[in-house]
């Protein structure tokens, strides 16, 4: 039976030793809860490090037992991976990066080194226990390696990979020496989830620009394999929050927080003690509205909770004490014998003071300068369902602010603006207040954390039908190949119809560099000269360069989409085409090419072509948009054609194509084979004009296609025409 096997940094449980007893305490993070409130349909096995150090063989044996029972399997490390792996790269190299806090980035390359070994350890244990059938889930950025570790030992599993933390621009991600590798190890997973479209989006450009790999609505094809990359904002425990369990008389510190409450409006600021969570910028913002607002002094208390994080870190100690000089400048300024304007605590709250908190606020100030999520913002509206009564003040940078969008949302790096929102908030009617929070409540209610974790896993189990869907229909491999050569050497009359850029030959950006290789112009020969085949060459090229190239192997071809046709080793011109058109569009592409350096405009006899290959694709598509429209109108009175192939735009005749041009030699038949490949739009017009018998058509690539088959690229043709040749 198929199980889900979820790996992450830590385990759903801490172990500790104590007068040497085990002792276990279950872990109350978002994740644990997420995943545990899964259904009963897979299986779970866990693993992860326990959290502690086990240096005796003899106690690993027992710990593992013991965990065994629960579905825990632990993964031992010691105390100097822990500093190098988890303090050194993941959280003084990886957090801070991607959080773009590039100058308490560490470069160290035995933080790098540990990173890799522990990785490694983690593949280990999961390899010992992985099952063919089973589903892996990988979180976080302590493994971005994993993925493609297990998949190297294990081809067809399916892994998952989900991003708790900010992806980065790309511009700050290139700049890590070990870029490639992280990225290499997260395009393992099948698929890849993140909490924001915008960190999405910055890794697919990541991938692009470092990898090479181009996406498609989202989904990566890479050495036949699928890749989903998509949004999947983590939601929380609605319930729990709404409608906790508790008893707060029977709590004194509980108690102690409704009396607060009861004296003055309460603002409350829950955080890890981080400098990713703008927590000075907060208090400076706090300053600044009671140094603009006195009508609110002694009425409005900021109740500012930081929860002690990662204590021994010189950067994290430095925060502490600017935090704790900022209350204290603030309070000996405005407070007074009988008012503090800011009550600050530095310690974690159990869940009744937790709740009772979000109860009673009027206000939750949480304005983090980066976040991946921030789930303390959601716990907050969903302790607002029974009295609809409160106010969230949320920085536009959290990825929460993407769901909340009826908070106050404020730049966490502009003090007057935090300051307008904390009286706006103040100031708030009852009506506003209850409709901004139950248009929240409502999304939370829906997508709440066992939600989020369900449609992860769905994502995933599609995933792998529609692997097995192109694995098994649509790539040329296995049977279908063996199928199409065998229908070729039985065949008496051959025609094989073949693009060249793209399908013979890989692209450069200089369209004039992938003149034909020896191999290429001995395979083209050897087919050429095989008894009852006819091979032709049908591309986008001008006939001066497919003669240059080609000529002296005697094939027929097609150059500039049918507009020039070879036969009998004499090239003639489709009668009735103009040229007068070009001068008014290529003033136009020549604009763009002024616009937008890197590109260039190429000219044939009878179109125009811009190509952006050497510029960002995204560039590219932008500058394609901008002058599709202009195109279209400069060329409806000329009968031409706007055609977008592989990062070109070409303008020609619409009475020509390279379906019409096939079509002459189709025609001549009979034929009992006919194949053609090709990688492009363009290619589509050949596809479409076979006949359906005995024709087999190949698109090189993996975008859609009406072609019955796809190559994953030039290697792969190369190899399939080799096949035949021989």
């Amino acid at each position: 039976m198929r199980r889900l096997l979820i790996v992450s940094n830590r385990l759903p449980i801490t172990v500790q030793k104590s007068n040497g007893q085990l002792l276990y305490q279950p872990s109350s993070g978002g994740l644990a809860t997420g995943l545990s409130s899964l259904g009963d349909e897979l299986p779970r096995t866990w693993v992860g490090w326990p959290g502690y150090e086990v240096e005796s063989a003899k106690e690993q044996a027992v710990l593992t037992e013991e965990l065994k029972k629960d579905h825990l399997v632990p993964v031992f490390l010691t105390q100097k991976e822990i500093e190098l792996y988890y303090d050194g790269f993941s959280n003084k190299t990886i957090w801070p990066h991607f959080h773009y806090f590039t100058q308490y980035t560490t470069y160290r390359d035995e933080y790098w080194e540990a990173y890799q070994t522990v990785n490694q350890k983690f593949a280990r244990a999961i390899l010992e226990i992985l099952e063919p059938d089973d589903l892996v889930w990988v979180h976080d950025y302590q493994l971005m390696l994993l993925p493609a570790l297990i998949r190297r030992a294990m081809p067809q599993t399916s892994i998952g990979f989900f991003l708790h933390i900010p992806f980065p621009s790309y511009e700050i991600f290139r700049v890590l020496p070990w870029r490639e590798e992280l990225l290499q190890g997260i395009l393992g997973a099948d698929q890849i989830g993140f909490h924001t479209f915008d960190y999405m989006r910055h890794f697919l450009s990541a991938v692009y620009r470092i990898a090479g790999h181009e996406h498609n609505f989202g989904k990566l094809r890479i050495s036949n394999r699928l890749i989903n990359v998509d949004v999947f904002p983590m939601g929380i425990d609605y319930e729990k929050y709404a409608f906790p369990q508790t008893n707060y008389e029977q709590d004194d510190d509980a108690a102690k927080i409704q009396q607060l409450a009861s004296t003055r409006r309460l603002i409350i600021s829950i955080d890890r003690l981080d400098y990713t969570k703008g927590i000075p910028q907060r208090i400076q913002a706090f300053g600044r509205f009671i140094a603009e607002n006195q009508q609110y002094r002694g009425q409005v208390s900021l109740l500012m909770i930081a929860v002690p994080s990662r204590a021994s870190v010189d950067n994290y100690q430095e925060l502490k004490q600017q935090v704790e000089i900022l209350v204290t400048e603030i309070n000996s300024t405005y407070g007074s014998f009988d008012w503090m304007p800011i009550q600050y605590l530095y310690r974690s709250l159990n869940f009744n003071e937790l709740s009772a908190l979000y109860r009673v606020a009027d206000i939750a100030l949480i304005t983090p300068l980066r976040d991946g999520m921030n789930l303390v913002a959601k716990e907050f509206i969903a302790a607002k369902e029974q009295d609809k009564k409160g106010v969230l003040v949320l920085s536009e940078m959290a990825g929460a602010a993407n769901e909340l969008s009826a908070a106050l949302l404020v730049n966490p790096h502009d003090l007057p603006m935090m300051a307008k929102a904390i009286r706006q908030a103040l100031e708030m009617s009852e009506t506003e207040q209850s409709w901004r929070l139950e248009s929240m409540q409502k999304h939370l209610k829906d997508y709440n954390v066992r939600r989020w974790a369900t449609s992860f896993i769905q994502g995933q189990e599609k995933l792998i039908k529609q692997q097995q869907n192109y694995e098994s229909t649509v790539l040329l491999k296995g049977l279908h190949r063996e199928n199409l050569l065998s229908a070729f050497r039985r065949a008496e009359n051959r025609l094989i119809i073949l693009d060249y850029d793209g399908t013979l030959m890989s692209f450069h950006p200089d369209p004039q560099a992938v003149s034909p290789d020896e191999g290429l112009l001995r395979l083209l020969r050897a087919l050429r000269q095989m008894s009852n085949t006819k091979l032709i060459i049908n591309s986008g090229r001008d006939h001066q360069t497919l003669q240059q190239w080609l000529g002296p192997l005697g094939l027929d071809m097609a150059a500039e989409h049918g507009v020039w046709i070879r036969r009998g080793g004499k090239w003639k011109i489709n009668p009735g085409l103009s040229s007068d058109w070009k001068a008014d569009v290529r003033t136009v592409l020549d604009d763009l090419v002024d616009r937008t350096p890197g590109t260039f405009v190429e000219e044939k006899d009878y179109s125009l072509a811009w190509h952006y290959r050497r510029i960002d694709r995204d560039l590219g598509e932008k500058r394609v948009r901008e002058i599709r429209d202009g195109l279209l109108y400069l060329t409806a009175n000329h009968d031409l054609q706007v055609l977008e192939g592989n990062k070109v735009v070409e303008i020609k005749h619409a009475s020509v194509s390279k379906g019409k041009a096939s079509l002459s030699w189709i025609n001549e038949g009979p034929w009992d084979f006919i194949m053609a490949i090709g990688d492009d739009q363009t290619d589509e017009d050949i596809f479409r004009v076979l006949p359906r018998k005995n024709a087999f058509a190949v698109k090189v690539g993996t975008e859609q296609s009406i072609a019955q088959y796809h190559l994953p690229g030039v290697q792969e043709v190369r190899a399939l025409l080799g096949d035949m040749a021989s």
